[in-house]
């Protein structure tokens, strides 16, 4: 009876399976829960079994399913049940949906495909537990020829100095320039430190011929534009 048991609940897990594969292939973009799409992920280095609690674990764990996929391999390891196949299943996922989304940034010019610039932003930068400041580069047709990563660490002359930003801007030959940055608070509105170098930085592309289109605040879910706000 064990043994029967055991082929029935085998039997039921592969019925859930393509049921979900069914849903994923002919619903549309919410066809699935996040508990679910984790679930499906999972199948790839899980091949039998129900993945769901350790789907629904992953969730609680790290709060939220974009939050599961930007933890490193390391941190997933740390669920029970995990271990290194399934985390390098949903690390490829998270480096996929880099690749993708950094594509279609460089793939036409920045200032004509901001959206999409968000959502790179947002994807790399929105779930980051540190602060980490950024330059991008661009080209006088404002396409991306260079994402800097200028520093890790707090936004401020310390961390990153206006005269070697604007340097190295001659040393791409780039013509214009976006800063951007994170808050792991969540909150992205700017702090007077991010106001005055921002200040600084564009008074020192001024003198020079760079554009500073705009710096970029990315918080959890939401992002602030000091341009839109009028701060440069």
């Amino acid at each position: 009876m064990p043994g029967a048991a055991k082929k029935a609940s085998s039997h039921a897990g592969t019925g859930h399976r393509e049921r979900l594969r069914q849903r994923l292939l002919t619903g549309g973009a919410e066809a699935l829960a996040d508990y679910e799409l984790l679930e499906f992920l999972l199948f790839s280095a899980i091949r039998q079994g129900d993945t769901k609690p350790l789907a629904k674990r992953l969730i609680d764990h790290f709060g939220s399913f974009s939050a599961v996929l930007n933890a490193s391999p390391g941190a997933l390891t740390q669920v029970g049940g995990m271990g290194e196949a399934s985390a390098a299943s949903l690390h490829a996922v998270s480096l996929a949906a880099r690749r993708m989304a950094r594509g279609a940034v460089r793939e036409q010019p920045v200032l004509g495909s901001w959206q999409a610039l968000l959502d790179y932003l947002a994807i790399d930068m929105g779930e980051l537990k540190h602060e980490r400041v950024r330059v991008l580069y661009l080209d006088t047709r404002n396409r991306l020829i260079d994402d800097h990563l200028a520093a890790e660490g707090s936004i401020d002359e310390a961390a990153i100095h206006p005269r070697e930003v604007i340097r190295r801007a001659f040393d791409v030959g780039a013509s214009a320039l976006i800063l951007v940055h994170n808050h792991p608070s969540g909150d992205p509105e700017p702090s007077r430190a991010d106001i005055q170098i921002t200040a600084r930085i564009a008074e020192a592309g001024r003198l020079l011929n760079i554009t500073v289109h705009d710096h970029v605040i990315v918080g959890r879910g939401s992002h602030v534009s000091l341009r839109a706000k009028g701060l440069i």
